[in-house]
């Protein structure tokens, strides 16, 4: 009888933002407008786009690969209209995972859609839930390098990744592969996106939470 549709999310997105500090808002995919997106941030300190179903390839002008999933498009028109309200404001947003796809094809970037065919290995993704805990060099200059250092170790799960670069973007670290791992907002006040998932270990490392939240408190203390 529990085999209907529904709207959920793993708990250490939950947990790491209280960990942070913060209170954890869900808000689900539902019809999407500015009005509606604008009535919902108002009363929202920060974002956290979290990880998830491929985006719709149609938004970077590309036809489904026989890898890319079947896309949630209630949840795209969601998250784009989300983000694009957010941004106008300068709303503090970390970006996870899909979510790093999700701004940056928002920019006008462009996504490989299946990065086995790129790197010729599936360690990425490795199926069955399986992270793999990678290393990733931080640029510098960036605000990610001011959160955690010029290098850091990211748990990844992802068969997608950033090709083109979107608008107003910059990388902030990549892989001994040369896979972009994290982009940022250029000249935005906290703007982080990373390809991996900090709420897998975020009780041992919480960097990026905190971040968000200290960004969301100051812009706060500052209206």
């Amino acid at each position: 009888m529990w085999d209907v549709d529904a709207a959920f999310l793993h708990s250490g997105y939950i947990e790491s933002v209280a960990r942070a500090g913060a209170i954890a808002v869900l808000l689900p995919p539902q019809p999407a407008s500015m009005d509606i997106a604008d009535r919902v941030l108002d009363g929202i300190d920060g974002l956290v786009f979290a990880g998830g179903r491929d985006i719709n390839p149609e938004r970077y002008n590309q036809d489904p690969g026989e890898h890319t999933d079947q896309p949630d498009l209630r949840r795209d028109e969601w998250e784009f209209t989300l983000v694009n309200a957010a941004i106008r404001r300068e709303l503090p947003i970390l970006f996870i995972c899909r979510g790093a796809q999700v701004l940056n094809v928002y920019r006008g970037g462009t996504l490989f859609q299946h990065l086995p065919d790129i790197v010729g290995k599936n360690d990425y993704q490795r199926g069955e839930a399986l992270l793999t805990e990678m290393e990733m060099t931080v640029s510098p200059g960036t605000i990610l390098e001011s959160i955690v250092g010029s290098t850091v170790t990211g748990m990844v799960y992802h068969h997608q990744a950033i090709e083109g670069l979107g608008s107003g973007l910059r990388v902030s670290a990549r892989t001994a592969d040369d896979v972009v791992e994290a982009i940022e907002i250029e000249d935005y006040p906290f703007g982080v996106a990373v390809q991996w998932h900090p709420e897998v270990t975020s009780e041992k490392d919480g960097r990026l939470f905190d971040a968000l939240t200290s960004a969301a408190r100051l812009q706060r203390s500052t209206l």
